[in-house]
């Protein structure tokens, strides 16, 4: 399980297992949560992370670059 929080709006529990992919990355997660790497930055530790990487970490901060007004 990882828990991925956008930061302001919500956070949830997604396991790595349900991805439709046999290693799943940054963007895998982003897709789940209804975000594009263009408009989102994903976090670990506090550092940005590649959206292609694989996952290797228990939590994520999703932090929204762009947003409609």
């Amino acid at each position: 399980m990882v828990t991925v929080e956008v930061v302001g709006e919500d956070t949830r529990e997604i396991a790595l297992a349900d991805l439709d992919a046999a290693e799943p990355t940054y963007a895998d997660l982003l897709a789940v949560v209804g975000y594009s790497p263009h408009e989102v930055s994903v976090l670990v530790d506090g550092t940005p992370v590649p959206e292609d990487r694989p996952v290797d970490a228990d939590r994520v901060r999703v932090l929204r670059l762009v947003r409609g007004g």
